[in-house]
C-alpha cells in the first residue's frame, strides 16, 4: 500500500507505466500512467467522501449498470416475484469495499465482493465478483470481470467498465473514435431504449450524436476499439476478443461537459434496464461463472 490524495491504494509497476487502484472504494481504478503521460484521467482534486461523484478512473459497474425504472420510478427494480427493489445508478459494487491480492511480480491485482445482507435487500442473490487488473507489459493493460453464482437460483447480472480517457477537451475535433459494426440507440427520459440506428465506423469525438449512446456490437469485433488523437500522437485500443471472454454486447460513449479533459468509452456487457427490457441481459446458473476479458493498448502513431 502507498499513500495518495491522504489515502492508501495499491501502485502496479512495469516498466514505464504506473496503475493506482484504491480496493477498499469500490475496487476503483484511479488512474493509469505511461511516463508522464495519463492514459485513465483522475483529477488532482478529488472529493473521496463522495468517490461515486468523482469524475475519472474506472468505476465498477455492477450488478446492473445504467439507470432503472418502476413505474417510471428512478433506481428501482422488479425481480420474478414481482418485488420492487432498490438499484442506484450504475449497481452498488463502487460505493463497496473489495478484498484485494496483489501478484508477487506486483503486476497485477485481484479485487473480490460477495454478497451480504446488505447487498441482498437490492439484489437478493447469492454472488462472488472479482475485477482483476494486470499490466501485460508497459503499454498494455488486461482487465477482467469474473461474475459466479454462488447460490442457488439463476443470477441476473450485466456488468461494466466506465473508462475515463484522458483527453484535453480542446482535442476532440481532432481525435477519432474508430468502430467496427454497430447500431446506435441511447436511453429516453422514461426510461426506454430508442430503436437501433446503423452505426458508422469512424465518429470525432465532439460530435453530439455520440453524447451518451451506446454502440451495439453486430458481432464480436474482429478488429480492435480505437480512440486515435493525432495531435498527441496517440492511439488507445480496445480489444474486446479476448480468448476466454463472454461476448461484450455495447461500447457506451459519454463526457460530462464540453470543458472536461476526458472522454468515457465504456465497455458493456449489457444496455440499462436489461432486467426489464431483455437488451444485454444474462442469467447465470448455479455454480456457473461468467468472465468478460479485454486488453487496452496504447501506441504512439506518426
Amino acid at each position: 500500500m502507498t499513500r495518495f490524495q491522504d489515502h492508501d491504494i495499491v501502485e502496479l509497476r512495469h516498466g514505464d507505466s504506473l496503475i493506482r487502484v484504491a480496493p477498499q472504494f469500490g475496487g476503483r481504478l484511479l488512474s493509469w500512467d505511461i511516463g508522464a503521460e495519463p492514459v485513465i484521467y483522475w483529477p488532482d482534486q478529488a472529493d473521496w467522501s463522495q468517490l461515486a461523484r468523482v469524475r475519472g478512473g474506472n468505476p465498477l459497474l455492477f450488478p446492473f449498470l445504467g439507470r432503472h425504472r418502476v413505474d417510471g420510478r428512478l433506481g428501482e427494480w422488479r425481480d420474478s416475484a414481482d418485488v420492487v427493489r432498490p438499484m442506484p445508478m450504475h449497481g452498488f459494487a463502487r460505493d463497496l469495499p473489495f478484498a484485494a491480492t496483489v501478484d508477487a511480480d506486483g503486476r497485477s491485482i485481484r479485487m473480490t465482493l460477495t454478497d451480504t445482507e446488505e447487498t441482498r435487500q437490492a439484489y437478493p442473490f447469492a454472488f462472488r465478483f472479482e475485477a482483476c487488473y494486470r499490466l501485460i507489459d508497459s503499454q498494455t493493460l488486461e482487465v477482467s470481470l469474473t461474475t459466479a453464482n454462488t447460490g442457488t437460483q439463476p443470477l441476473p447480472s450485466y456488468p461494466g467498465h466506465h473508462f475515463y480517457f484522458a483527453l484535453p477537451h480542446k482535442m476532440r475535433p481532432h481525435t477519432t473514435l474508430e468502430l467496427p459494426a454497430t447500431d446506435r440507440r441511447h436511453q429516453l427520459e422514461d426510461g426506454a431504449i430508442t430503436a437501433p440506428v446503423p452505426g458508422e465506423p469512424r465518429y470525432t469525438l465532439d460530435e453530439a450524436r455520440i453524447h451518451d449512446r451506446f454502440h451495439c456490437l453486430r458481432a464480436i469485433p474482429s478488429a480492435p476499439i480505437s480512440i486515435v488523437c493525432p495531435p498527441l500522437r496517440k492511439r488507445i485500443e480496445i480489444d474486446l476478443d479476448r480468448p476466454g471472454s463472454v461476448p461484450w454486447y455495447a461500447v457506451t460513449t459519454w463526457t460530462e461537459k464540453d470543458t472536461s479533459d476526458f472522454y468515457c468509452v465504456e465497455p458493456w456487457l449489457g444496455l440499462p434496464d436489461a432486467i426489464h427490457n431483455g437488451f444485454g441481459l444474462r442469467w447465470i446458473a448455479r455454480g456457473e461463472s461468467h468472465t468478460a476479458i479485454l486488453r487496452i493498448s496504447v501506441s504512439n502513431i506518426g
